[in-house]
């Protein structure tokens, strides 16, 4: 927030830890990279309940595949319960965002997102506003097997709200992929078959 610019990811589903993980790397890929060429690791700041809780499985799992796909360690630090407007990004950003768009009519995502890009300070302020039109699954259930495959180790102060999540070992990497690959087409083929009996086409024909 000391560059005075930021990028706001706009969904279409409700939030999950996945839409979370994946617009932290949207930053990255748009505005990070380039404004901290030389960076190794990161520190994200989240708030202490929502998709991105600290109790929240699926999130852990997510940031460390974000982890694995950067190549670098990720330091989260989670504000204390009730204390999410401690966090700068209220102030510097979303507060504006709301003074910006008060009183006008949000009635497409287009405007949601015009609207947020056309966010500015007197500082000057500048918001890269972007539609993820990806459908992100609600409800994700995250096996205890999964949970002990992180590379996750808490700091010593409150290590439920600070922790360090480093890339995994290329062994332990392509047994994650396997796994996420037979997950993916299970899901798919899930899909599938209960579209099929949606339409009626598992069903036997009947004379």
């Amino acid at each position: 927030m000391t560059r005075d610019e930021a990028v706001v990811n706009v969904g279409i589903t409700p939030e999950t830890a996945e839409f979370a993980v994946e617009s932290i790397r949207r930053w990255w890929h748009l505005l990070g990279r380039k404004a901290y060429p030389q960076a190794r690791r990161l520190l994200i700041c989240a708030e202490a309940g929502g998709s991105n809780g600290a109790r929240l499985r699926a999130w852990k799992v997510h940031v460390q595949a974000l982890a694995d796909r950067l190549g670098m360690a990720l330091t989260v630090c989670h504000y204390p319960p009730g204390t999410s407007k401690w966090n700068k990004v209220e102030h510097r950003l979303f507060s504006f965002i709301s003074m910006n768009w008060r009183g006008r009519p949000l009635l497409s995502y287009d405007a949601v997102v015009n609207l947020i890009g056309g966010t500015t300070t007197k500082s000057g302020l500048r918001v890269k506003a972007i539609l993820d039109t990806r459908e992100y699954e609600p409800g994700q259930k995250i096996t205890d097997e999964e949970m002990r495959m992180l590379r996750l180790k808490p700091h010593r102060f409150h290590g439920d709200w600070n922790y360090t999540i480093r890339p995994a070992r290329r062994r332990d990497l392509a047994q994650r992929n396997c796994k996420v690959i037979f997950q993916q087409t299970l899901s798919s083929a899930r899909r599938k078959t209960a579209t099929l009996r949606g339409t009626g086409a598992c069903k036997e024909d009947r004379p």
